[in-house]
């Protein structure tokens, strides 16, 4: 189309460059006459289709072509024309619009062509009269503003032509996106919704229904193809993708035609967006029909969603639930009867009443070329025992659309000749004068419509969504189950009543038109390799990550201290774990611990019990019951690992099993030491043992002890123990354990207990060989050696036990190290005191026992 509009302005430069020095203006190539046409004071013009086609003729191309002959009689346009016609009368009738002037009209036929609708428009402009007129060709248009066409194409023809000189087009039908663009059509505004809203608003329609993957059809023109171009744009947006978008034209060929359904039957989405002018859809109607292509759902616009005609030729049930947006229903007072008083017309156009006369009546007027066979019009037929297109109303929304445009022209001229009782001049307006007003007239229609143009000349977007119901008395009844008004925001704008819809195949169900099913909760969205987003695969969320709504793009991990659920649905709070009181490892040990500080107190009664014996009194009983306390303490430190952390028992129970196992292994050390200045002092003239009698002895205790003591009180201070929670090592629990804080201060702590642990070991190892029958060194030495085993074993196990069971190594590191100086420097002299009682003699000590020969 654009090509012919730049071809249309090349000629009329070269025309107007070719004649600049004439002084007459004049009509060339043949004239264009209206077929419907009415005088008046000012003139009204008129561009709609009364025919549908043309004869198709072989032109030679040496003769000037003859005009077209049109076929195919279009009742529809020719009740648009009815519709201006009734509201020039209406006007031109009234006291209150335009008093004391007629408005005429001259409307064209462009038989749905677009070379024609132009030259109509240009005729219009211009006039039509072969007449030359003095001076150069730049008198005021013929018409004030043109009514039509009906196709977006058309009218960006039209507008584009005679959009320069500002000339008002205003289309009752056109709904193109393209024609809002006032750069290129800055004359052009229309009483119907743009595209753009419709577009929009079959998206949001198609989201709301709950379909991501669906099929487009669209008449392949201006009016489809850029509404499914917008269409595409939100969908797209809005998470729908389109499997096809198939543009499709009356005038296909039977090939291409057969493509277009073979995808369509190939295809897995269940719902058909059909972006169609209404004759394109009559085509593809047979077309479906005839290759058995059923059941698939239907999203219609306004161009044939509440068109009775093409429900009518739905037999078989194709369109059957349709739903789609329409004009919203509307009344015009009087306008019915008008359009079928057909009668009224033969005044304005006898050739064109004639033909549709017969068209209607399928008769024909006598003429001498006439076959007998064919029936005779007589003239008096009645419309209201027909039922045929043209007695139907159900576009009356449109008739409105022309209406209107026609009172939006009078009350611009209401307006601009001041008229009150009468207006002041007849004189028809400067069309750019015309024009600016015309964008900012605003009034009500006698049924109480307002109409007025936003800045684009566009009217408010508001639709009805009409839902097609099978019918006793017709094929089907176009049901109103929703609204939408682009006015208002959000999803305020759209409201559907479900319950109210029937489905394709007569179904009350939503049918299902999705490339992949809905991911669940504890899912998420992952696109398949080579197709649109709308086709994934479900992965399920890893763990401690969640998606808690149905297809989710995306899984939220968990906060640090929650761990996702089995479902992968919900976060939950994470499991925590220590060594507690109440599971099976805490009462074992807990029992070790107290079952070993219960034998502690029982070696101590026997211990006290036979206080005066020699095997006590050899073996240093003071530093005895010292080291008998200290064990007892080493088995109940053990307890304070056990439970939940806090920050005290973080605290205590490094601090606590510190001293008290430095307090133990001093008292060996102490003992060990004795045992060696005991066998210096039996040497002649040897005096060692006043250098370490009981007071030293206690000192040297104390001593140990408090070095202990002073690195806990700084390990404390700088740096103490405090309650963890440990995310690390598991990650879907948390282990509640004690950072040592300072890690210089725990080692230290360590150290100096193997340090100790070591002297005394290397001590008693010395000693252990020394000739008394009650020299404990050698069971010092395996206590020691024990005790040295575990603590070395304990590093690597320390650090690499998960969790609570780090602890349980600890505790049993304490338990086994205390147990084995309990058994190995105690047990065996109970076993004397108890049950050889025969050797705790002090001539057994000095192994001065006689032989069992004397």
């Amino acid at each position: 189309m654009e090509p012919l509009v730049a071809l249309l302005h090349l000629v009329m430069a070269i025309m107007t460059f070719s004649k600049a020095n004439e002084t007459f203006c004049t009509l060339r190539g043949e004239p264009a006459y209206p077929p419907l046409w009415k005088d008046g004071d000012i003139i009204l013009g008129g561009v709609f289709s009364f025919h549908s086609s043309w004869e198709v003729r072989q032109l030679t191309y040496s003769v000037t072509p003859p005009p077209l002959k049109c076929v195919s009689l279009n009742f529809r346009d020719f009740q648009y024309a009815q519709s201006m016609l009734f509201a020039i009368e209406e006007i031109n009738n009234s006291s209150s619009l335009l008093p004391g002037v007629s408005l005429g009209y001259k409307i064209y036929d462009t038989c749905g062509s677009v070379a024609v609708g132009v030259r109509s428009a240009m005729a219009l402009a211009n006039g039509h009269e072969k007449t030359s007129v003095e001076g150069p060709c730049t008198k005021q248009a013929e018409v004030q503003a043109i009514i039509g066409d009906t196709t977006s194409s058309a009218c960006m023809a039209i507008a584009k032509s005679v959009g320069p000189f500002s000339l008002p087009v205003i289309s009752h039908y056109a709904t193109c996106e393209c024609l809002s663009d006032k750069m290129k059509y800055p004359s052009f505004l229309r009483t119907i919704a743009s595209d753009h809203y419709q577009s929009r608003a079959l998206a949001e329609l198609v989201r709301h229904l709950g379909w991501t993957w669906v099929g487009a059809l669209r008449t392949d023109d201006d009016y489809g193809n850029s509404g499914m171009a917008t269409f595409t744009k939100v969908a797209e947006q809005m998470g729908i993708c389109l499997e096809y978008s198939l543009p499709f034209f009356r005038t296909y060929t039977e090939d291409k035609i057969m493509r277009i359904l073979e995808q369509i039957k190939s295809s897995t989405s269940r719902v058909i967006v059909g972006f169609l002018a209404h004759w394109d859809l009559e085509v593809l109607l047979h077309k479906f029909v005839e290759h058995n292509i059923t059941g698939y759902q239907w999203v219609g616009t306004e161009a044939w969603i509440s068109d009775s005609v093409i429900a009518s030729m739905d037999k078989h049930h194709i369109l059957q639930g349709a739903i789609g947006l329409a004009i919203p229903k509307t009344q015009v007072t009087g306008l019915k009867e008008f359009i079928l008083d057909i009668k009224a017309l033969k005044s304005s156009g006898s050739v064109i009443f004639t033909e549709v006369w017969e068209e209607l009546f399928q008769c024909q007027y006598s003429t001498e070329n006439d076959s007998m066979s064919s029936t005779a019009c007589t003239g008096n037929e009645e419309l209201s025992q027909m039922q045929n297109t043209f007695t139907d109303m159900s576009l009356m929304p449109i008739f409105s659309n022309v209406y209107k445009g026609v009172y939006a022209v009078a009350h611009t001229l209401h307006d601009l000749l001041s008229c009150k009782d009468k207006c002041a001049t007849k004189k028809q307006s400067d069309p750019s004068t015309f024009l600016k007003h015309l964008k900012k007239v605003r009034f009500k229609t006698k049924d109480g419509e307002e109409v007025y143009f936003d800045e684009n000349g566009d009217p408010v977007a508001k639709y009805e969504i009409i839902n097609w119901h099978p019918s006793k008395k017709e094929h089907y009844e176009f049901v109103t189950v929703g609204l939408y008004d682009a006015s208002f925001l959000g999803r305020d704008r759209l409201a559907v009543k479900m319950a109210s819809i029937l489905w394709a195949n007569n179904s009350t169900k939503v049918p299902l038109s999705l490339c992949s099913e809905s991911c669940p909760q504890g899912t998420r969205k992952a696109v398949q390799k080579g197709k649109p987003l709308c086709c994934y695969d479900c992965i399920p969320c890893t763990e401690g990550e969640i998606s808690n709504a149905t297809d989710s793009i995306t899984c939220l991990r968990c906060n640090q201290d929650f761990w996702s659920n089995q479902q992968k649905d919900g976060c939950v709070e994470k499991e925590t774990e220590f060594l507690s009181y109440e599971e099976i490892m805490g009462i074992l040990l807990t029992t070790i611990s107290t079952v070993g500080a219960f034998l502690t107190i029982i070696i101590a009664i026997i211990f006290f019990r036979y206080k005066n014996t020699p095997i006590v009194k050899a073996n240093n009983s003071e530093l005895s019951f010292l080291l008998l306390f200290s064990l007892m303490l080493c088995f109940l430190c053990s307890l304070t690992f056990i439970g939940q952390p806090s920050e005290w028992s973080c605290m205590l129970r490094h601090t606590a099993f510190g001293i008290t196992f430095v307090l133990c292994i001093s008292c060996v050390l102490g003992k060990t030491i004795v045992v060696l200045m005991a066998f210096k002092a039996t040497l002649p003239g040897s005096n060692v043992m006043k250098w370490f009698g009981p007071a030293q002895q206690r000192l040297s205790v104390l001593g140990f002890t408090l070095i202990q003591v002073l690195i806990c009180i700084l390990w404390l201070t700088i740096s103490p123990p405090f309650p963890f929670k440990n995310l690390n090592y598991f990650k879907e629990k948390i282990i509640l354990e004690c950072n040592v804080g300072s890690v210089i201060g725990f080692w230290a702590v360590l150290g100096y207990i193997g340090l100790l642990a070591i002297l005394c070991f290397f001590l008693a190892f010395l000693a252990r060989k020394l000739p008394d029958n009650f020299n404990e060194a050698k069971f010092i030495t395996f206590s020691m050696l024990i005790f040295c085993s575990v603590w070395i074993a304990f590093i690597p196990a320390y650090v690499s036990s998960p969790g609570k069971f780090t602890v349980a190594v600890e505790i049993f590191a304490i338990l086994a190290s205390t147990y084995g100086m309990l058994f190995c420097i105690f047990i065996p002299k109970c076993y004397i005191i108890l049950w050889k009682p025969d050797k705790n003699s002090k001539k057994h000590l000095m192994g001065k026992v006689p032989s069992r020969a004397l």
